[in-house]
């Protein structure tokens, strides 16, 4: 396409120089005679007036030489010019190039003419003299004087032609790249998104038509990526979330004492909780790298809270446990769906059941304020040694059983409000997991640009993180 476009834009400008260029040169060749010709009828002008006096040969040579022309001029008088004085003799001035038959005929004639010589033309002028005889002024145009400036005009008319089709050739050129280069990005872009490269993507640059197809191919690949992150996403999640009742069967499976019953029970339950852990690695480990879920339909995160701690009490309950639950007292809408909120809730709290030692304490705290909403869920356990490596996607802390996707499911619910996750030390002296949810519509954070955005936050709010708190 780029080579065909250069082809029709040279065809096109050759045509148009050469249907330009070439009258324009013939019509420079036509004036510059014309000039000649016109300067040797100015000469043959200056002489006419003393013909038409005198036919003195020694006159008339002083006037051809006055007239500066007397190398390439010729008087040419007729035999019988002047019968009064008996002089019937021919008088001839100058050099004759024009043939015998052309001067008379132009004599019979009465009119100007032109012919041609060996080394250029000759003017062949008439004028009448006082006797009524017609003489022929002869003025010679040598063929240098005829071309004078052509050479240079055909060379200017050249050069701009050259120009001409030079600049067209480079213009049809960078147009031809223009439209190929976002077309080639294009099949490039397909036939990588046909690999299974998901992050192929194309610049929309180029044409409008082609602009228009790079925003509808990107369009479609977003789609693409997103179905099948939300696709693993949803069955990675949903297998986590049955690590929930797994929990409440581990701990009524351990109550249940010894014997066979207990023992396959128990080990039914190990077992389960394997399986859960395969499908949850497997899943993760076949998700693209895709960008994070916009908000949900939002909910009331102190409802939320309230119904996840009254599941969560009760098992609390049997282990001895001492809970705390702050600022659920009014509603806190945030834009996260509920089902979301309830995950990640379970996710934290299942990991405080998990990782902590019976008889340990825990709080879920909500602050709700301007621009953001802080849910801390904070325990009195041994710790996270590693925050880095707990938040790390895919990867866990390093326990048995443990597959790190429960805090990538609460740093996807925070990130997709524009929020983040920190994980840092409670005073209740174990791990405290701090989820940070916007409410002012900004774009989800991306990774390695949370320091900005910290920076940003009222200080008001995060003072709150560590004041004294006290279980009950």
């Amino acid at each position: 396409m780029r080579w065909a476009l250069v082809k029709v834009c040279l065809a096109v400008t050759i045509m148009v120089v050469v249907a330009f260029a070439v009258p324009l040169g013939l019509v420079i060749r036509e004036m510059a005679r014309d000039r000649a010709f016109s300067n040797a009828e100015r000469e043959a002008a200056a002489v006419a007036p003393a013909l038409s006096i005198t036919t003195d040969r020694d006159q008339l040579e002083r006037v051809v030489a006055s007239a500066g022309s007397d190398a390439g001029m010729a008087v040419h008088i007729p035999a019988s010019a002047d019968k009064a004085s008996g002089d019937t003799a021919a008088v001839d001035l100058g050099r004759q190039r024009a043939a015998d038959g052309d001067i008379a005929t132009v004599r019979r004639l009465g009119r100007a003419s032109t012919s041609e010589v060996p080394g250029g033309s000759t003017l062949l002028q008439p004028v009448a003299l006082s006797s009524g005889e017609i003489a022929v002024v002869e003025v010679y145009v040598p063929e240098a004087e005829v071309t004078n400036g052509l050479t240079t005009a055909w060379t200017v008319l050249a050069g701009v032609g050259l120009a001409l089709i030079v600049g067209s050739v480079a213009v049809a050129d960078r147009l031809g790249v223009r439209m190929v280069r976002p077309a080639q990005r294009l099949v490039e872009g397909a036939h990588e998104l046909g690999e299974g490269k998901l992050g192929a993507r194309v610049p929309e640059e180029g044409p409008k038509e082609l602009r228009l197809a790079a925003v509808a191919f990107n369009s479609m690949a977003d789609q693409v990526v997103q179905l099948l992150a939300n696709e693993r996403e949803l069955a990675a999640d949903l297998s986590h979330r049955l690590r929930t009742p797994l929990t409440v069967l581990r701990l009524n499976a351990a109550s249940l004492g010894d014997g066979p019953a207990a023992d396959q029970t128990r080990a039914a339950v190990a077992q389960l909780e394997r399986e859960v852990d395969t499908i949850i690695r497997t899943a993760r480990e076949a998700k693209p790298q895709t960008v994070a879920a916009g908000p949900g339909a939002g909910c009331d995160a102190a409802e939320v809270v309230r119904e996840r701690m009254t599941f969560w009490s009760a098992l609390a309950e049997d282990e001895g446990r001492k809970v705390r639950v702050a600022g659920v007292d009014r509603p806190v809408r945030i834009p996260v769906a509920r089902a979301d909120l309830a995950a990640a809730l379970d996710a934290l709290l299942g990991n405080v059941f998990r990782h902590t030692a019976e008889g340990t304490a825990f709080a879920v705290d909500v602050h709700n304020g301007e621009d953001a909403v802080i849910v801390l869920v904070s325990d009195a356990g041994p710790g996270i040694s590693d925050p880095e490596a707990a938040m790390a996607r895919g990867r866990g802390s390093g326990s048995a059983g443990s597959t790190g996707l429960g805090l990538d499911i609460v740093r996807r619910l925070a990130e997709s409000t524009g929020g983040d996750v920190r994980i840092g030390s409670s005073v209740l002296g174990g791990t405290e997991v701090r989820i940070w949810i916007q409410l002012d519509g900004r774009e989800p954070v991306r990774r390695g640009h949370r320091s900005s955005m910290r920076r940003r936050r009222p200080g008001r709010l995060v003072s709150t993180f560590n004041r004294p708190r006290s279980l009950p």
